[in-house]
């Protein structure tokens, strides 16, 4: 028996594993519960009161000793209904209670929202820097081309470019390292730089990605939500962009 399953219905772990030992073994006593399930008898005592409790076991006395028996497994289906019961209560006081949580919430301010993107999620940051574009007002966005990484950046979604170019949607680029070249409604400029830890940054409306390589020279991103954070980066891109 999977008692993975006996724990969704509301079980825990030592729940889980006593019941089905009693099911299991027929009548027992806690001594030997303990030993085949390899808990103290203290903590055995525990469980089988918080069993009972939820009516799945109950005892009797035979010889001044007391013997724990399995209530009618059917009683499991009660339980689970009942967690259905509790959690559709929940969800209904949830509901009611979300106008007052999100207002809450807004007065709190701005919050920077992060994502994290394993390697064969790159490509959806290259999305993301499509749609955001094609519904901002500014349809153009800035990055940094870091030549270390310009090959992982891309091979998971080959004809960005292409894409980027039919959307109308414009790219200026730094460049930091040789390497590079243009596919229209892009303009490029170099720096020369040399960087231990290259990251390519994708700055676009109100986000900005960051890509780098992990120890397994795999490529990994974040990108952050936050209109300030965009702002600050935009700033930095452009005045470096007009001094080079």
């Amino acid at each position: 028996m999977n008692i993975e399953i006996l724990k969704k219905a509301g079980l825990s772990d030592k729940e889980a594993l006593l019941y089905f030992e009693i099911l299991r073994l027929g009548p027992s006593s806690v001594r030997k519960l303990a030993e085949k399930t390899d808990l103290n008898r203290g903590t055995v005592y525990e469980v089988l009161k918080n069993l009972k409790e939820r009516g799945l076991v109950n005892f009797y006395e035979k010889d001044t000793k007391q013997f724990f028996v399995a209530e009618d497994p059917s009683r499991l289906l009660d339980l689970a209904s009942k967690q259905i019961s509790e959690l559709r209560d929940a969800e209904h006081n949830i509901q009611k209670m979300i106008p007052e949580l999100k207002s809450l919430y807004d007065k709190g301010g701005e919050r920077p929202v992060a994502r994290y993107y394993e390697r064969e999620e790159i490509a959806q940051i290259l999305e993301d820097v499509l749609a955001v574009c094609e519904n901002a007002e500014d349809q153009t966005y800035r990055i940094y081309s870091a030549a270390e990484l310009r090959e992982h950046i891309y091979e998971s979604f080959p004809n960005f470019s292409d894409v980027r170019v039919a959307k109308g949607i414009k790219v200026l680029a730094i460049a930091i390292g040789e390497g590079g070249k243009l596919h229209g409604l892009d303009e490029r400029k170099w720096l020369d730089a040399k960087v231990d830890t290259p990251t390519y940054i994708f700055i676009y409306p109100g986000h900005t990605a960051y890509i780098s390589l992990n120890a397994q020279d795999e490529p990994v991103g974040v990108v952050i939500e936050n209109e300030g954070v965009y702002e600050t980066q935009k700033g930095i891109f452009d005045s470096l962009w007009n001094r080079i």
